[in-house]
Formats: structure tokens, sequence, C-alpha cells
């Protein structure tokens, strides 16, 4: 399975947003040797929005190109319709619920069998979740300290369509997000025109 490797304090600094969510990336983004002398075109522009999303998703370009598509099809604006999609993978439900703390622990745990959906082990980062259903840690995961830790720590921001049950280690998407809910600093309308041209 393809997996994004490279160095995430870097990334983070040249998009410069906090796309994998540790408190210490952009520690180093205001240093002399990160600070940008040239004027970035719009193709530039656009193309930095394009790869938050990327990163923000931890997903590789032939994926964010299909969900695109679908998003095309989907009714009203197709950078909200993409945004909402990938917000609603299991993987980052995972990680927004607070099992994981970051995208790709919550990938890796999904691909490991540590998550089930509605009382049945997933696999599949990918899966589409729906609202109403329950993603919680399997009973022998929820033995790890590691993944106990993270789960139950407090510096977790409550999130609108989320709901949290701690002592049931689960979590319940509520309702399908509002693009103005989701915590990702994307514009939307520049990914748009760049898969348009």
């Amino acid at each position: 399975m393809a997996t994004r490797r490279g160095p995430r304090f870097k990334e983070c600094r040249h998009l410069g947003v906090n796309v994998c969510g540790h408190p210490k990336a952009m520690n180093r983004a205001g240093d002399p040797a990160f600070k940008k002398t040239h004027k970035t075109s719009e193709y530039g522009l656009q193309l930095i929005e394009k790869q938050k999303i990327k990163a923000y998703y931890g997903i590789l370009e032939k994926q964010l190109r299909h969900y695109f598509e679908l998003a095309t099809k989907a009714s009203g604006k197709t950078g909200t319709a993409l945004i909402i999609s990938l917000e609603c993978r299991l993987d980052n439900l995972v990680y927004r619920m607070g099992f994981a703390n970051s995208i790709r622990m919550a990938r890796q745990m999904v691909s490991h069998r540590h998550i089930t959906v509605d009382g049945k082990i997933i696999n599949v980062p990918s899966i589409a979740i729906k609202p109403g259903q329950t993603i919680a840690l399997t009973e022998k995961a929820r033995k790890s300290e590691q993944f106990k830790k993270c789960f139950l720590g407090d510096n977790k921001a409550p999130i609108d369509y989320l709901s949290i049950d701690q002592e049931s280690f689960s979590g319940k998407l509520v309702s399908e997000p509002q693009r103005e809910q989701i915590p990702v600093q994307i514009n939307d309308q520049m990914v748009v025109e760049y898969y348009s041209k």
C-alpha cells in the first residue's frame, strides 16, 4: 500500500500551515533560512492548496484526482464536496476522534485491524463513514497504553459533527460535516481551478 513518507515538519514549513497537527511543526517557520524571496505565481498558489489537501489527509495524487472526479458529480460546490468526502474517510475520523496523534498513525491503526465500525473490524483506511456510524477501538487495542494515552488525552478540541465516549473507547459521526466546521486551512476554489485546467 502506497503511503506518504516525506519529512512532515519540512512540508508544514513549505505549505505555511501545520498540516500534520504536531505542536512543534511550525517552530522554525519564521527562521530567515526559510523566508521566501520570490513572489509565487497564480499556478504556484493553486499547487500549494492542492498539496495542502494531500498533506492534511495523507493521500496521494491518484487518490485526490479520484475524489475530485466524484466531487464534480456531486450536488453543490465541487470544492466543498471534495473536502467533506475526504473528511469522512475512516482514517481521518480515527485521527479527529483522538485515537491517533497523526493521520499516519490513524492509517496504520486501521490497516493493522485495531479499529471497528459498528462493531465490525475494518482494515480499509479510505472507507467512507456515514452519519450515525460508530468507530471504536477493538478490545485488544484498548489494552495498549499508547492508544489509551492518545484517546484519553485532554488536548483535543471538540468538533461539532463528532461525539466521543471515553468510557467505551468509541466515537460517532453525528452528522455530515459542514465546510465551515472542518478544521483545515484550504482555499477550495483554488484546488478546483487547478484541476479544471
